[in-house]
């Protein structure tokens, strides 16, 4: 029997190998209904406004690669929290690729035996990219 914090690492695994495929669906099960996400620049936006940009990134053929570095994770019964260094690129079809990167606080709310996320901030910004050498 796995562990509650084994769970929320295969969560977190699950999340970035459907990102990467583009499967939207698969995302969109490990979220809560009532999923909450707040990212600078922007109000907080649920389940439906990420799905729309999810469909809207897929149809214009962007790549998404990352990586999540759990620093923390505490299980409080049905709910429970993760922070997390999170480094996302998003490459279009044409074009330079964009790397942002920065910490995440995740809210995560067992559903059914499962856990899902059900609030995340992101404080994820632009990584600048070296200088070449001349």
């Amino acid at each position: 029997m796995r562990s509650d914090e084994d769970a929320i690492r295969q969560l977190v695994t699950a999340w970035m190998t459907a990102t990467k495929a583009g499967d939207t669906r698969a995302v969109l099960e490990l979220m809560t209904d009532d999923a909450v996400f707040l990212v600078p620049g922007r109000p907080p936006f649920g389940k439906a406004a990420f799905a729309q940009a999810a469909q809207t990134q897929s149809a214009s053929a962007l790549q998404f690669d990352g990586r999540s570095e759990i620093e923390e994770i505490q299980v409080h019964g049905d709910w429970a929290f993760m922070r997390s260094h999170l480094t996302v690129t998003a490459t279009p079809r044409e074009g330079d690729a964009v790397t942002r990167a920065g910490h995440t606080l995740t809210i995560l709310r067992r559903e059914d035996g499962r856990w899902k996320l059900a609030r995340d901030a992101n404080l994820l910004v632009p990584v600048a990219k070296p200088a070449d050498a001349a």
